[in-house]
């Protein structure tokens, strides 16, 4: 077995090969190789090497770093990839443009094993193009040493004149337009222009509390004492609460979203018969559980909880009681004009926290 890193305009191609001397090649060489689209280090490598042992499939793994970028390499044609892993929205996007192929659930093993939770959702009726890889929740990371469960257990809390100069938002309109409209009793995928605006406007009210907004820094914030209350989301909570057993995540009682990252396979894929060997490769529990362990996020695989550690399962950020998921929402696919107006109101709002809410 070997493998081998290139860079490939500006993507990390891993190629896991297999000395198959032994065996006559029965397929053509584009028929043996599977070509994989994922987020980097979203998949233990070992079981690219179990896979090609299993099946005599070889595993090409490029990476890309948002759906946004995933979707336009899609949609520019010339593509060889057998599977992709879009989020919610980008699942109905896709099928939307015509670039996913309907899923033949008749080839599927193992869809048993799945968390009827993360199934047949607006995005995706019936899972027709998609199947739920690892999922979360977006909520409330806090330091437990300065604030109380009870302190920050619904968004609008965060409110609160205690929470002066302590709040980090992260940088994102769907989840901070959403934040503010399910702060409001509204649906984080409201399509009203009158509520978006009346959103941002709560948002631009929170200016006091905020100590800045960001993305991938908001863990150190809040790790290192800088920030000690932060939207987040649960992989992130759960790393923070590793480096830093004080910190601490809830899911808010008014709201909050759960959301799945999902495996689909592109309509111009090569390598079909390939693209089902790897998801009911995936779907295996002892696979499904040797994945979660590695890229420690919530499987939505419940035979596979067995195989998990009881530090794993006992987890309560990664796998929260479902009373506590009661008013959570899963993320639907807007038209293009709501998401215009979720970015422009996101981009107003950040202005005029900017300006001290003005």
């Amino acid at each position: 077995m070997s493998s081998v890193i290139v860079i490939v305009g500006g993507l990390i191609v891993i190629r896991w090969q297999l000395q198959l001397s032994a065996q006559p090649e029965k397929q053509g060489s584009q028929q043996k190789m599977l070509h994989v689209y994922n987020y980097g280090s979203y998949i233990d490598p070992d079981l690219l090497t179990k896979f090609t042992k299993q099946t005599g499939y070889q595993v090409s793994y490029e990476t890309y770093d948002s759906n946004e970028s995933m979707m336009v390499k899609l949609k520019q044609g010339g593509s060889n990839y057998d599977l992709v892993f879009p989020s919610e929205p980008y699942v109905a996007k896709l099928a939307q443009e015509n670039l996913l192929a309907p899923l033949d659930h008749q080839k599927i093993r193992g869809l048993e094993n799945l968390d009827p939770m993360l199934l047949n959702h607006a995005f995706d009726p019936n899972n027709r193009y998609s199947l739920p890889y690892f999922w979360g929740t977006t909520g409330i990371m806090y330091n437990a040493k300065v604030f109380s469960k009870d302190e920050v257990d619904t968004w609008a809390k965060l409110w609160a004149p205690k929470m002066k100069d302590q709040v980090m938002l992260i940088d994102a309109p769907r989840e901070s337009i959403g934040m503010g409209l399910q702060a409001l009793g509204y649906s984080e995928n409201d399509h009203d222009p009158a509520h978006i605006q009346a959103a941002r406007q709560k948002l631009a009210a929170l200016a006091p509390n905020v100590k800045a907004v960001l993305n991938d820094e908001i863990r150190a914030y809040v790790t290192s004492g800088e920030a000690n209350v932060a939207v987040a989301y649960s992989g992130v909570a759960d790393y923070a609460h590793a480096l830093n057993p004080d910190i601490d995540y809830v899911i808010p009682k008014d709201g909050g979203s759960v959301w799945t990252d999902n495996i689909s396979i592109p309509k111009n894929a090569q390598n079909k018969a390939g693209a089902y060997a790897f998801i009911n490769f995936l779907l295996d529990p002892k696979n499904a559980a040797q994945n979660a362990e590695f890229v420690a996020y919530s499987s939505p695989n419940l035979a596979a909880k067995k195989y998990l550690s009881k530090e794993i399962t006992s987890d309560k950020i990664l796998y929260p009681q479902r009373s506590e998921l009661a008013k959570v929402e899963h993320y639907e696919n807007l038209t293009d004009k709501t998401v215009r107006d979720y970015s422009n109101n996101w981009l107003e709002a950040k202005m005029a926290m900017a300006n001290g809410g003005k």
